[in-house]
């Protein structure tokens, strides 16, 4: 469940006109923030990063999920359900006890390396240069 302030500053974003990326920042950054507390761990960086853009589409945030090929089937498809919710297109349902619990307790296992600054930093340059990649390339 994200938290009030959060909601509350990515619907002011929205409402400013800015970009649902920007909106689903604030997403991402409790995230992080939550991994360096301790509150649960992340494997990666990009797990984090992922946690914070699914919470930000449940929440209504307008953000398209990946295209095809972009990434895996299976977050395209989380991604695309989690955005149906957020659009009230889809009913929010909660996984079982079971799984949310086992979840919780596989994240909290989990380091807390993925949210510290030299690997914040690292996951940046490396989509950066993805990024150029794609772009020389049309």
């Amino acid at each position: 469940m994200p938290e009030k302030r959060t909601v509350e500053q990515a619907k002011k974003d929205l409402r400013e006109g800015k970009s649902p990326t920007t909106a689903a920042g604030e997403f991402v950054r409790e995230e992080i923030e939550h991994v360096r507390q301790g509150k649960h761990g992340a494997r990666s960086t990009k797990q984090a990063i992922a946690i914070g853009l699914s919470k930000a589409r449940r929440s209504g945030v307008p953000l398209k999920p990946p295209r095809k090929g972009q990434t895996s089937r299976r977050t395209r498809r989380s991604a695309e359900r989690a955005y149906e919710v957020g659009q009230r297109k889809r009913k929010p349902r909660s996984p079982s006890k079971r799984r949310s619990q086992a979840t919780r307790k596989a994240l909290r296992r989990e380091g807390r390396r993925a949210a510290s600054r030299p690997a914040l930093s690292a996951q940046a340059r490396r989509a950066a240069a993805r990024r150029r990649r794609t772009r020389s390339r049309r």
